[in-house]
């Protein structure tokens, strides 16, 4: 790590936080008013974060709008404990407490997005949530298995989709969003309209994208290919079938249009790589009811359908075969919760859960001399199969001083590969039942009126799915082959902390430590390649920790100014080969200063990320961090707006200096100065 760079930027925002502290402590004393709750469902019951024993970020609808995200990865950039990396413009993979790809757990209104071929490593399946759908984020950091099952072990992200409101008279609302930004790089537009009376209510959305290609900072410029085009619709419906009981249907669908891998064609000798299209479906149907009895208070049940397609185009350099791979999986799922009263200070929710993945995947080589066509294996095993079912029970304690949760979870599953190579080579069927139990334990003490402090205790696990076992072909800068004896990924998270609650300042501090058992990673097969890529497969292979830090504090100055400043720092070691834990990130963080009125807001802030330089030597191959690590930097963006009657104008200027950089482990360069304006009208 760059230490004067660390420094700097530590000193910085510790000064800010023992600066706002000073100045806060006298409107401390002056004031009663306690600061609004935020409601949270980290522990699968709405709670708010203030009495939470675990650490969990949010991130608003207004903090979308007003910071003109462009995509869903995008509005978690600064986020508090998130670091964001972008394998290309048409991605964006979160990583929580150092780990990213299929081992964090993306949730769409409580239900699960990752599926059976969740790659392992960086993935791009959260850019196909339109970020315009969204109400809120949160982020549980370091905890999850419990609560939703496999996969979480570095957390959870769960994006809950905008609702339609009821209201005692028939109301017709619309909205209508365009937006553009500097030199081509967007132009949308965004289009809403909601029905509500005193039982049934809809909201319904379509949202049109053209991304240009992304031009970087002042040395780098335009980045060719990079652009693409998306298109979503979502609709929610509610209706309230009795005073107790409510249906709630929703359907989302996204496409994705000519979405090009840019450091593939930049640095790895293909004449174009395009995913075309990258689509992504969800309905479901959600049934909640009121039973007013202890043991049966509330009932919530919810089943679902997805469809995912991800198509890919490619063709190397002086090569005359074209190819093509497709992939869809189909994936429904069935969840079942009951919120219990046991006593005044006892609640609980328990449930089962269950999802059944379907994989069909294709792949096409094509002469471009002849057009003749010759099918081959898809990169997953076609008409592979994943069961994926879970019992669990969560119990909330609440005290006069204290806030206790504890839970066990039951997991299973059934994943059949029926693998076939080629015409003449066959695998047979192969069948694995990989099960664990996973409990968690966390209690948070209040020691005054605002102040509290935590602790947790959690295990992890991550079942290996179809994409750990059966893909063969090419993988980032490797091809892959499969593999069938995989066992379970394991996690052991600790975590205490600090947090400071009031109206005026907030501030909260955490350490945590991560032991990491039977990890699944990527070996590479001594001499052996193909089509000069080296040739690898996974094995349950490694043993390591990460340990770390994370920061964050806010204060308001007055009624119109406010700042933010958090801090994020990880330390990962992998204690079977003596060296760096892959892809960590760097130490990160960010600090701004708003304004908000009635009718304005105003903010400038500064992202930054020290040099990540403690690589692994996986790190040093890839061909997307630099030789020697990825440098530091340190971004300066502003944003304002104005808002009169129905008419919202937002403006900002991103990368105010123009710097050249990129996010660790990324494959392009982010964006160089430009100007975003927004418009927004309502009837």
């Amino acid at each position: 790590m760059n230490t004067h760079f660390f420094k700097k930027q530590l000193f910085t925002v510790l000064f800010s936080v023992m600066l706002s502290t000073a100045f806060t402590q006298k409107v401390l004393v002056d004031s009663t008013k306690q600061l609004q709750e935020v409601v949270v469902t980290a522990t699968r019951k709405s709670t708010s974060i203030s009495s939470l024993p675990f650490t969990v970020s949010i991130v608003q609808s207004k903090d979308i709008q007003q910071f003109q995200s462009r995509s869903m990865p995008e509005a978690l950039v600064g986020v508090d404990g998130l670091f964001i990396q972008k394998t290309n413009h048409g991605g964006g993979s979160p990583f929580i407490r150092g780990l990213t790809g299929n081992q964090t757990l993306l949730l769409v209104d409580g239900i699960r997005l990752n599926n059976a071929t969740f790659r392992f490593g960086p993935n791009q399946y959260l850019n196909t949530i339109d970020v315009y759908s969204i109400d809120k984020v949160e982020v549980a950091r370091g905890t999850g298995s419990v609560q939703y099952g496999s996969d979480a072990l570095g957390g959870v992200i769960h994006l809950l989709t905008k609702d339609p409101q009821l209201a005692d008279k028939p109301t017709f609302h619309s909205k209508l969003l365009t937006k553009a930004i500097s030199q081509n790089m967007e132009y949308t537009a965004r289009a809403e309209a909601s029905f509500q009376s005193k039982k049934f209510a809809v909201l319904a959305g379509y949202s049109h994208k053209n991304f240009g290609d992304l031009i970087g900072g002042d040395t780098t410029g335009k980045q060719v290919p990079s652009g693409y085009k998306e298109q979503a619709f979502d609709v929610k419906a509610k209706w309230q079938i009795h005073p107790q009981s409510s249906i709630v249907f929703a359907h989302q669908w996204l496409q994705q249009k000519n979405v090009p891998l840019y450091h593939r064609v930049k640095l790895e000798n293909f004449a174009y790589y395009f995913f075309d299209p990258q689509q992504r479906q969800m309905s479901y149907v959600k049934w909640i009811t009121n039973f007013n009895t202890p043991l049966f208070n509330k009932l919530t049940i919810v089943g679902s359908l997805q469809n995912s397609l991800e198509k890919r185009r490619y063709q190397r350099n002086a090569n005359i075969n074209q190819f093509i791979e497709e992939d869809k999986i189909r994936t429904w799922g069935f969840t079942t919760d009951i919120a219990s009263t046991i006593s005044k200070s006892w609640t609980a929710n328990s449930g089962i859960e269950y999802y059944h993945d379907y994989v069909n995947s294709i792949k096409q080589q094509i002469n471009s001399n002849n057009l003749s066509l010759q099918n081959q294996r898809g990169l997953y095993p076609n008409n592979a199969t994943n069961g994926n079912f879970s019992i669990y029970s969560l119990h909330h304690f609440h005290f006069k001083r204290l806030e206790i949760e504890a839970g066990l979870r039951f997991n299973t599953f059934s994943i059949k590969i029926p693998d076939t190579i080629t015409s003449t080579l066959k695998l047979g069927d192969v069948q694995v039942r990989p099960s664990s139990l996973v409990t968690n334990a966390a209690v948070l003490y209040r020691i005054a009126a605002h102040q509290s402090v935590f602790a947790s205790f959690s295990t992890g696990y991550r079942a290996p799915n179809i994409d750990d076992m059966g893909t063969l072909g090419l993988v980032d800068f490797r091809y892959e082959i499969p593999a069938y004896n995989l066992q379970p990924e394991k996690t052991y998270h600790s975590e205490i902390g600090y947090r400071f609650t009031h109206s005026k300042f907030n501030t909260s501090i955490a350490f945590y430590y991560m032991h990491l058992n039977n990890l699944i990673t990527r070996v590479q097969v001594p001499n052996q390649q193909v089509s000069g890529y080296n040739v690898y497969t996974k094995q349950n292979s490694q043993e390591s920790y990460i340990r770390g830090i994370e920061v964050s504090s806010s204060v308001r100055f007055t009624k119109t100014f406010s700042a933010k400043a958090n801090i994020a720092y990880a330390y990962g070691q992998n204690i079977s080969l003596n060296e760096p834990m892959r892809r960590i990130p760097p130490f990160n963080g960010r600090i701004a200063l708003n304004y908000q009125s009635h009718k304005w807001y105003a903010s400038i802030e500064s992202l930054f990320a020290s040099k990540q330089n403690r690589l692994a030597q996986g790190d040093k191959s890839d061909n997307r961090i630099p030789i020697g690590g990825t440098p530091s930097w340190n971004v300066l963006n502003t944003y304002v707006g104005y808002q009169i009657s129905q008419i919202a104008i937002r403006a900002s200027i991103q990368n105010i200096l123009n710097e050249d950089y990129r996010t660790h482990g990324s494959g392009i360069n982010a964006v160089g100065r430009c100007i975003a304006i927004t418009t927004q009208l309502q009837f």
